[in-house]
């Protein structure tokens, strides 16, 4: 069999991930890649730093083992847009673990959508571990493929999407945290790019949402929980994952009017604990209303609602009854199910969405992975709705 030697030059990390049988370090390291053998075959263009390997750099393989070594979002898009690698032609299990495994970019510059984690649990109130579901939905997104052939929807076909990453939170300092996630997306939203974000808890929509109406105004929100999330305080402080949304009115960030929270159920702390929601003007959907029954005509009256102005998504995995996703802090029986969190998210397409986050993934109470993987493919669907996103 044809051997084929190569120079690149990459960082420690990756060589060791992507290459334990050689020798890590700064300089050009020498990799051998035998014909028949296609352990290292995807997104060249994505490390840092990796020279490019077009066909032209790989004489003496066969023309599908070169095509398997050529960039996935060229092969398999002819270059205008980032496409996750097909499973037909790339191992699942291959290459650098972003979501879906597309392409990786340190900004937001370029890019209409951008997948980005938000790995921060300072928050939360009951158990941790949503610090870890960025992660863990990246590793279950390999099982998400590159159509929606239930709503003909061809976000790769549409849009330029890759993976930008995770903030750089500050687990020791909520406040600091918080600063940091708006400044980051700041960033995101100065470049012109709708984010989709992989949490952590829901503490982290509030500066996410700072950082969204400071380009859009106050936007009309699409909330799918169990909990309303308008507390006030909790153990003295008024920042945690049970008050992102009482902050937000008190930082005029929503369109009152425009709010609806889809899923809330469980014992409360009080006889009416819905009461400033309702005051404000949110809409509220209970679970026990959702029972046994589709949630399109629903939908069909949240776009009424909420018109052709900018729109949020905020989707809590506890939304969902535990049944289908018991890797989260706080869960509360009797929830959705996933069929009908399609419907609620499917139903949004149409509308002005500008950004969007699925939070509350701790993966550590999941050992089968599958809220990770629902965590994955909801995100998916989130991206399908983007008003730029094309059917076939």
């Amino acid at each position: 069999m044809a051997t084929v030697r190569y120079m690149l030059r990459a960082r420690p990390s990756i060589c060791t991930q992507l290459l334990p049988s050689t020798t890590a370090s700064w300089g050009p390291v020498p990799v051998s890649i035998t014909t028949g053998r296609l352990n290292l075959c995807m997104q060249w263009t994505t490390l840092r730093g990796m020279h490019y390997c077009s066909r032209a750099t790989l004489p003496g393989l066969t023309d599908g083992l070169r095509d398997s070594f050529s960039p996935p979002h060229r092969w398999a898009s002819g270059g205008k847009f980032n496409v996750p690698p097909s499973a037909q032609y790339v191992a699942r299990m291959a290459g650098i673990g972003t979501m879906m495994r597309l392409p990786y970019q340190e900004t937001a510059e370029g890019l209409d959508a951008a997948f980005i984690g938000v790995p921060l649990d300072t928050g939360t109130s009951n158990r941790p571990g949503a610090r870890f579901g960025p992660r863990h939905i990246r590793a279950e997104s390999i099982m998400v493929r590159r159509y929606n052939n239930a709503t003909r929807s061809a976000p790769f076909d549409s849009i330029m999407v890759a993976d930008i990453g995770d903030v750089n939170v500050n687990l020791y300092n909520l406040p600091d945290s918080c600063r940091r996630i708006k400044e980051a997306y700041q960033k995101i939203m100065a470049a012109g790019c709708i984010p989709l974000t992989l949490g952590g808890d829901h503490t982290i929509t509030y500066p996410i949402l700072q950082a969204v109406a400071e380009k859009h105004g106050p936007v009309g929100l699409v909330h799918v929980d169990a909990h309303d999330d308008t507390g006030d305080t909790a153990l003295g402080e008024k920042i945690y994952h049970g008050t992102p949304f009482r902050r937000c009115v008190d930082d005029g960030l929503l369109d009152c009017k425009r709010v609806v929270q889809i899923g809330l159920r469980g014992s409360n702390y009080s006889s009416d604990p819905y009461e400033f929601g309702r005051e404000k003007g949110f809409r509220v959907v209970y679970a026990h209303d959702c029972w046994l029954k589709s949630l399109v005509p629903l939908m069909e009256e949240v776009r009424l609602q909420m018109g052709e102005k900018p729109v949020y998504i905020s989707f809590d995995i506890d939304g969902l009854d535990p049944t289908f996703a018991p890797g989260t802090g706080t869960p509360e029986i009797a929830g959705l199910t996933t069929p009908q969190a399609l419907e609620i998210i499917r139903g949004c397409k149409g509308l002005n969405i500008v950004g969007c986050d699925l939070v509350e993934v701790a993966p550590m109470y999941d050992l089968s992975g599958n809220t990770a993987l629902t965590a994955a493919n909801l995100l998916f669907e989130m991206l399908c709705t983007l008003p730029k996103v094309k059917v076939y």
